[in-house]
């Protein structure tokens, strides 16, 4: 459905849209796509643009990210305006993929509008993905931020964890970013062994997800346990401990990995 693409093209009357305003998502709850915004509607909306990037091709329609000024007011009774927490699990997985590519983007050419090397303004490359400064000539891509997911398992126990900043009882997988010089794996071992005092082996690499809170790339794996109690860091993990695959507590939706990751090992036991 989404086909990226960095060249600009020429505009044209079927393009669509993802539009921001101060960090914030606007959907039109009268659209079964929501998050996608139609030319003729944007044109009778009279927003102000900020700033806009094309993103790619969604269902061959040339698809861009706005942000529009704050000073703007979007009609209540048709645009519900929320992060992307809350369209997650509501609309298509390749929609809240394609809305959270369009977050990151904006970010990255908020956060490199001057050069960090010589201070000059820096200006957007129409050509390719990046942010050039034309002095100094430092050029900055688009980052992401590599993160470790794991489910850890002993036979049919999983092991979950209740982040101590989440506002809901949600257990979850232990995850974590990988440091400088780290592998993917180093990574995984050392965080596990860091939040809850486990040691794991047999890691199996699952599968990978952007996340876009604000900027990750999930990189999902399954691992055994190996040994050692449940001692929680106290600073990011509030509670954790082994449930059976029957009787789990409050969990994340299919719609993030760490879901699919639960879900995934629980069919290899049926």
């Amino acid at each position: 459905m989404f086909r990226s693409d960095n060249t600009t093209p020429q505009s044209c009357d079927d393009e669509l849209h993802i539009v921001f305003q101060q960090g914030q998502l606007l959907s039109d709850m009268r659209s079964r796509t929501g998050c996608l915004i139609a030319l003729d509607q944007l044109r009778l909306s009279g927003w102000t643009e900020l700033s806009r990037q094309f993103l790619g091709y969604w269902e061959d329609k040339p698809c861009y990210v706005l942000e529009i000024d704050a000073v703007d007011q979007p009609d209540p009774a048709r645009y519900q305006k929320g992060n992307l927490y809350h369209i997650l699990g509501r609309v298509d997985e390749q929609l809240f993929a394609l809305a959270g590519r369009a977050s990151q983007l904006l970010d990255w050419e908020r956060d490199h509008r001057h050069c960090g090397r010589c201070g000059n303004q820096m200006t957007l490359d129409v050509k390719e993905r990046a942010m050039r400064c034309a002095p100094c000539r430092v050029i900055n891509y688009p980052r992401i931020a590599p993160c470790v997911i794991v489910l850890v398992a002993r036979g049919e126990e999983l092991l979950l964890a209740r982040n101590a900043n989440f506002p809901q009882p949600m257990y979850s997988t232990l995850a974590g970013f990988i440091e400088a010089g780290e592998t993917a794996e180093e990574t995984l071992v050392r965080e596990v062994r860091e939040e809850v005092g486990v040691e794991v082996c047999n890691l199996r690499y699952f599968q990978s997800q952007s996340w876009p809170f604000p900027n990750q790339l999930m990189l999902g794996f399954f691992a055994d346990y190996a040994g050692g109690e449940i001692v929680c860091d106290l600073t990011e993990i509030a509670d954790a401990d082994w449930f059976h695959y029957s009787q789990l507590p409050m969990i994340p939706p299919i719609s993030s990995i760490s879901g699919q990751l639960i879900q995934q090992y629980i069919k290899t036991l049926s």
